[in-house]
């Protein structure tokens, strides 16, 4: 890896000018530091610092038990494993509803403390003020329609939008308002191909398919999802393109049987003493317990 050369660092302009070009933009989630070096090598643009942790690494149920200073923490975490990506931060739950002025403390704590390049929040006109507000605040925001998980309660659910005529509409609607409030890019999470392509060719900003179909300028999913780590569920629009979670299994699984068959650890294992110490060592014990 010493011999790589330096990645350039992805920024607004460049994810502008993937778009122009038509060249496809790659983002993933990430949450720590490991995974976040292997994301950059990898040549990601962008990581998401998702909320989805709450699922995918702290085991709720949901997305809403995630506290503001959790995602402060893997954020910076992340931007230590991966300096070059365009970095997104994610909004919790309720940090950014109560009010417009905590939203902008909140998405300028992301900035300060661990130096993202982008915030994300959810929602569609609902929203667009907050937008405006951080926004001016000179913070960059990602919008997010479609399936937003921190509505499903009200979506009923996990369930797809924007499948009839009205809500296609309304997907169509909402992506335009919030360009006009000044997000830098779009994520468009489970909604239909047809939509989002037309979303994403009529945008002058990046737009981003998360299970949204291939007709937009980027995809993303859930890091997670992809390697088989997390198999509560996996969405229709997952390709896992590995089974981590067989890998790590077996590994911890073998361990277990060597310790309890003595085959580890072995000599080699072992830090032994230089040489004549041992000897010197067992004398001096033998002279101790006379």
């Amino acid at each position: 890896m010493g011999n790589e050369q330096k990645r350039e660092r992805v920024t607004i302009p460049y994810l502008r000018k993937k778009k122009a070009e038509k060249s496809p933009i790659s983002m993933l989630t990430a949450y720590d530091y490991p995974m976040a070096l292997l994301e950059d090598a990898a040549g990601i643009d962008i990581i998401l610092v998702g909320d989805s942790l709450g699922m995918t690494v702290l085991g709720f149920d949901s997305t809403l038990p995630v506290k503001m200073d959790t995602m402060i923490d893997h954020a910076q975490a992340v931007r230590r494993g991966a300096p070059n990506v365009f970095l997104v931060g994610d909004m919790p739950y309720m940090s950014y509803q109560v009010s417009t002025e905590e939203a902008v403390r909140n998405a300028g704590r992301f900035m300060k403390e661990a130096a993202v390049d982008c915030i994300k929040l959810e929602g569609g006109r609902n929203v667009a003020h907050t937008i405006e507000a951080i926004v001016k605040a000179t913070i960059p925001v990602m919008g997010h329609l479609g399936l937003t998980p921190q509505s499903t309660s009200m979506l009923g659910g996990f369930t797809a939008q924007g499948r009839d005529l009205e809500g296609a509409l309304e997907v169509i609607e909402d992506a335009k308002i919030l360009e006009e409030a000044g997000v830098c890019a779009l994520l468009l999470e489970a909604i239909p191909p047809e939509v989002a392509t037309y979303i994403a060719e009529n945008a002058s900003i990046p737009v981003i398919s998360l299970g949204a179909g291939g007709g937009c300028d980027g995809c993303c999913l859930i890091v997670h999802d992809i390697l088989g780590f997390f198999d509560r569920f996996v969405p229709r629009f997952v390709k896992q393109y590995a089974n981590v979670n067989k890998t790590i299994g077996d590994a911890l699984k073998q361990y277990v049987s060597d310790v309890n068959d003595h085959t580890y650890p072995e000599p080699k294992h072992t830090y032994g003493m230089r040489k004549g110490e041992a000897e010197k060592l067992l004398e001096a014990l033998r002279q101790r317990d006379q």
